[in-house]
């Protein structure tokens, strides 16, 4: 009965739209494609409206043949038909659609994409005979299917459906392809071979932008394939399925609940998912049942973005009670996923809308002081902060500096902020008036103020205590000072660097130290251009900003270690910067503009002067440093290092200490160096394991203890910083009287604080000191802390023998004695050759040419001397020079080498406790050396009572201290007669 049946509403095209892919896919899904691509929704509807009057005679023509296969029809909107439904008995066969991605429900209407051209032609055939009618079974996953039959690639259940409409796309892949082949038939050259490949390939594969077809598919019912009847196009054998009827439904609590549970979340997907609201209008236009549960169920599957698994699950489900619950649980997933769509778009929202709003405000308000004169634009703005940074340094600056400021001023105000120039400018400006140009800071004049501050820092180093006193003198004197080139040379660890920091505190400058070492660039000297990209200037123009004054003390370290690569040769650089008579205009290449260095005391530091350049040198005022010897090394431990090794422990003053006797076996066995920074070390790690011991005496609450009071300590010596950089600041700003006295009494109250905070860390060592204190002593308790001495002494003789003469020699550690051996070399035979010399212990070439010309003087000097002696005219000699794995080189071994000859070929010993140093010539004259206080020093440590120095030397000598010349009987030579005067004669 026709009348029983509900004809199916029409369901306009307009109505239908492909989603956002970011929103959960609605029952209108582009989805089911055989390839996933939904860029073809925009062109099929709008294809569909412009064939829809073209299809409305034969759609009323397919109206009547419908009827006759069981279903009524009803006209739509568009000019199109939906019938309701195909009997059973009408289709035991169905033509095969495969479904890559969700599978269609029943009741659902579904847009297809076909690429298969005898499956689209068929269904157009089908659609020219009257209604078409499919079955829509979705793919299986890769490893699903076993392969026995074509259709096991497909899930057994699938949906009977009803073809709505049939639109063909236009292949794209192909008419490129014609008009590629049209114009290679043409003869036109410039045919894109590429593209044409690229084209055939996506033709070839289906990828293209274009071709196949897109079905309209309408879903009925379930459908269960049971055999395959053909391949191409398939066609399969299959049992329509009908929902099973509920028994007393209305009496079924259960399934009443959840089918109002399922409307009622559906309700609450329509408040976070808008685009699901057409599924549910099309759901109530054609069935007006919302409490089917078979219905609603693949309704509320239709509507859920959940993956193709899951849908097909509910489509295989044929049980009622169960297919309702399980899209209950994917409705609610997807009402949850919709929440938290919309909590994320909510709180990019806010985040956009509030930047935005403060973005209009921040606008508005500029626009508003602008109008007001109270504020001005970037550029303005950022013309005035360079004034004002400048205004300071504008009466002190030269006229060439003034004029540039201003040109570049003026150049930035014609500038857009946006210009890569603009940026250039700005930077270029901030570095000009950052330098202080024409301001120095007070200097303090006081030669016995800055004798303190240098003797409480610093033990001995008399020489530049005395220069830096000089330099104040003449300040002093003439009312100003002008900087100085003072380059210190010594070895490692005898206060180089640190006598620099002492300059400046002396001097009351501030203090800038760079190294050099291992410098290749001369763009560190003397800046970048501003043609490069991160051009900046060089390490002067940042000290000169940095410190804010036009004479500090600038430190330059290891200036003996300049490198030289392809950038240049920074040694160079130096010197216009070294030079006094240069640096009053120095060029750095980023400024370009010439500043004033005169005023900078330059300090640097060497270990040897040979490997610095001549003109280099030659600008600079040497002062030697040639080491500590043990008594001042035990004055600098006890009064410096000792101190300074506790406190960096934690030890209290009086709970350990070193004997006497074990510092002066640290000094000697263990630290003979010229400096001092390995003793140093040595203490640190005597304190250190010290610490190690009270530690596990007094326990952690000690530790707590110790650990809230040197807090405070720090805290109050931040806060008096503060306090004296405050009162500077007061006194240059001429303040009235009662500011200047309420700053000075703050930095009084910081300084007890101070004060009060140390107190209290000496109570705290003092309260938690142990009963008996720690004291470290020589031998066997020396080892304990510091292992194994790793010097014995340095005399290998007691008595050296005849051949063997004790020589000094200098090295970059400070001096050492050296020991020069000979002796004849055995020959067996009555054939024996004699006047030959080999020498061995890795002995340079200076060296080597001083023992040949040792040689050749002894032999005439031992002819001379003893007419019958045939020593040298019967031997062989061999020196050798201990140690043989420290390379040695130098000619003030001469006269070493001589004695050690003249002592073998006599058979006489040198005198006991002698040593001597000295270059011979070939003549016999005993030419000067250098290092007199090194090698001096190195004998008193290796228990020498007598030395014999050149005569050039006793300039040299008389300028030792007292307490170095002590103990020592020296005798001054000019000639190697008196050489062997003094060590060999038996006068």
């Amino acid at each position: 009965n026709s009348s029983s049946r509900r004809c199916l509403p029409a369901v306009s095209t307009r109505r239908i739209r492909c989603p956002n892919r970011s929103h959960p896919q609605p029952a209108y899904s582009c989805t089911g494609g055989s390839n996933g691509d939904d860029a073809w929704a925009t062109r099929m509807w709008n294809t569909m409206r412009a064939r829809s009057r073209q299809r409305s005679a034969r759609a009323f023509h397919s109206s009547s043949n419908a009827a006759s296969e069981g279903g009524s029809a009803t006209p739509t909107s568009g000019g199109g038909i939906m019938v309701a439904s195909g009997h059973p008995s009408s289709h035991p066969q169905v033509l095969v659609v495969p479904l890559n991605r969700r599978p269609l429900m029943p009741g659902v209407i579904m847009p297809v994409r076909v690429m298969d051209e005898r499956l689209i032609q068929e269904i157009e055939e089908m659609k020219a005979r009257g209604q078409a009618y499919v079955g829509t079974f979705l793919k299986r996953t890769e490893g699903e299917s076993e392969n026995v039959d074509p259709s096991d690639d497909m899930h057994d259940i699938g949906t009977f459906a009803q073809v709505q409409s049939v639109i063909r796309i236009p292949d794209i892949s192909a008419d490129t392809l014609k008009d590629e082949d049209d114009k290679a038939s043409s003869g036109d050259d410039k045919v894109d071979v590429k593209a044409k490949a690229e084209a055939r390939v996506r033709a070839a594969k289906g990828e293209d932008g274009g071709g196949g077809a897109t079905l309209l598919l309408l879903g009925h019912r379930r459908l269960r394939k049971t055999a395959t009847v053909r391949h191409q196009p398939m066609v399969v054998q299959v049992d329509h399925i009908k929902d099973p009827k509920v028994a007393d439904r209305d009496d079924d609590d259960v399934l009443k609940a959840t089918a109002n549970e399922v409307i009622a979340t559906i309700k609450d997907l329509l408040k976070v998912n808008p685009l699901a609201k057409e599924t549910l209008q099309y759901f109530a236009q054609r069935f007006q049942d919302f409490q089917d549960p078979a219905k609603l169920a693949d309704l509320a599957a239709s509507m859920c973005s959940a993956d193709d698994g899951a849908l097909q699950e509910i489509l295989d489900t044929l049980d009622v009670r169960e297919r309702l619950q399980a899209a209950l649980v994917l409705l609610k997933k997807e009402v949850e996923l919709g929440k938290l769509q919309a909590d994320i778009g909510r709180r990019v929202e806010e985040k956009i809308s509030g930047d935005q709003r403060r973005y209009f405000l921040m606008e508005q308000l500029k626009s508003i002081k602008k109008e007001l004169g109270m504020e001005r634009d970037d550029k303005t703005a950022l013309q005035e902060k360079f004034r004002e940074k400048f205004a300071p340094f504008k009466d002190g600056a030269p006229a060439h500096a003034v004029k540039t400021i201003d040109e570049e001023l003026n150049k930035l105000a014609g500038l857009e902020p946006s210009s890569s120039e603009f940026n250039v400018t700005r930077n270029y400006l901030e570095w000009l008036t950052s330098i202080p140009w024409g301001h120095s800071s007070e200097e303090r004049l006081d030669i016995s103020q800055a004798a303190d501050v240098l003797d409480a820092d610093h033990y001995g180093l008399e020489d530049v205590k005395e220069r830096i006193l000089e330099f104040i003198a003449v300040g002093q004197l003439r009312g100003t000072t002008q900087g100085k080139i003072i380059t210190m040379v010594g070895p490692p660890g005898v206060g180089k660097t640190s006598i620099g920091q002492s300059i400046a505190r002396a001097l009351d400058r501030k203090f800038f130290r760079f190294s050099v070492g291992g410098l290749s660039d001369v763009a560190e000297i003397k800046g970048h251009r501003r043609t490069y990209v991160g051009a900046m200037p060089g390490k002067l123009v940042q000290c000169l900003k940095s410190t804010g004054v036009s004479n500090p003390v600038v430190l330059i370290d290891e200036v003996d270690k300049l490198g030289r690569g392809f950038q240049g040769d920074p040694a160079s650089a130096l010197l216009e910067l070294l030079d006094p008579e240069q640096n009053g205009s120095f060029l750095d290449h980023y400024l370009d503009v010439p500043v004033d260095l005169s005023k900078v005391l330059f300090v640097c530091t060497a270990n040897v002067l040979d490997t610095i350049p001549g003109p280099l040198l030659d600008r600079m005022e040497v002062v030697r440093l040639s080491g500590y010897i043990a008594d001042e090394k035990r004055a600098i431990a006890r009064t410096y290092l000792e101190k300074t090794a506790k406190e960096r422990s934690g030890v209290g003053e009086k709970e350990a200490s070193i004997s006497d006797a074990a510092m002066n076996s640290l000094i000697e066995d263990y630290c003979r160096e010229a400096g001092v920074r390995n003793l140093q070390k040595h203490l640190e790690k005597i304190y250190r394991k010290v610490a190690l011991k009270l530690a596990k005496a007094k326990g952690p609450e000690a530790s707590k203890k110790m650990g809230q009071a040197r807090n405070k300590v720090a805290a109050a010596k931040k806060a008096l910083e503060a306090k004296e950089d405050e009162l500077k600041k007061v006194n240059a700003s001429a303040k009235s009287k009662k500011t200047v006295e309420d700053a000075e009494k703050e930095v009084e109250d910081a300084k007890e604080a101070l004060a009060a905070a140390e107190a209290a860390v000496i109570e705290v060592i003092e309260s938690t000191a142990v009963s008996d204190p720690i004291v470290v002593d020589a031998g066997k308790d020396l080892i304990e802390y510091v292992g194994q001495p790793p010097f014995q002494t340095d005399r290998i003789y007691d008595q050296t023998p005849p051949g063997v003469v004790t020589g000094l020699a200098w090295t970059s550690m400070g001096g050492s004695t050296l020991y020069i051996e000979c002796t004849a070399i055995h020959q067996n035979g009555t054939d024996k050759k004699g006047g030959t010399l080999t020498t061995t212990g890795q002995l340079g070439d200076v060296m080597k040419e001083s023992s040949s010309i040792a040689h050749t003087f002894a032999r005439s000097f031992l002819a001379r001397r003893f007419p019958g002696n045939t020593f040298f005219d019967d031997n062989a000699l061999h020196i050798h020079v201990p140690a043989g794995a420290t390379p040695k080189d130098g000619p003030s071994a001469g006269c070493t080498m001589i004695t050690g000859m003249i002592s073998l070929a006599t058979d006489r010993p040198v005198k006991p406790n002698l040593a001597m140093t000295g270059e011979v010539t070939l003549t016999g004259i005993v030419m000067p050396i250098g290092g007199v206080k090194e090698k001096t020093i190195a004998a008193r440590r290796s228990g020498v009572t007598t030395i014999l120095f050149p005569e050039g030397n006793k300039k040299d000598w008389d300028e030792l201290s007292d307490d170095i010349k002590d103990g020592l009987e020296v005798h001054f030579v000019s000639t190697y007669d008196e050489v062997y005067k003094h060590a060999l004669s038996a006068e």
